[in-house]
Order: structure tokens, then C-alpha cells, then sequence
């Protein structure tokens, strides 16, 4: 991931393209991050139709991940309806 600070954006605006061609782009201003350039592919990506539980736990290859959670053990509280 590249890195690049607000200023060098502005002076060379055709070299952070070519950048963000092989990765999101880390612009900073004062030296903290503060925006990303990425390709329009890459946006459309993260940006896409949200899936529902059930459709992203049917996709393929899940069933080559081992997942075994701990089982939690719930207890009940005491009631007081007096």
C-alpha cells in the first residue's frame, strides 16, 4: 500500500493513479491519513450489494474452513416478582 501526502497528489496527480493500480493509496494531510485513492473496480468491490447472512454463509468454499466456536454456556438469573 502506498503512501503519499496531499501535496504530492496535487503536484503529480497521474503517478498516484498509476499507484492505485497496484493498491489502495494512503493520501495524508499533516501527517495523518485522511483519504484513500483506489481504482473504481476496487470501490464498486467493498461498495457492492450487501449480502444476507444466510446468502454469505452459502458461498463457495466456506465448507473448507474449520470453525468450531465454544459453546457458550448461558445462566439464568433469579427472578424476584414479589
Amino acid at each position: 500500500m502506498s503512501t503519499l501526502t496531499s501535496c504530492e497528489l496535487n503536484h503529480d496527480v497521474s503517478s498516484a493513479k498509476k499507484a492505485a493500480q497496484d493498491g489502495p493509496v494512503i493520501i495524508t494531510d499533516r501527517g495523518k491519513p485522511s483519504h484513500v485513492l483506489m481504482t473504481y473496480d476496487e470501490f464498486k468491490g467493498l461498495s457492492g450489494k450487501r449480502r444476507s447472512l444466510i446468502e454469505s454463509l452459502s458461498m463457495l468454499g466456506l465448507s473448507d474452513i474449520d470453525f468450531s466456536p465454544e459453546r457458550v454456556k448461558i445462566t439464568p438469573r433469579a427472578v424476584d416478582l414479589s
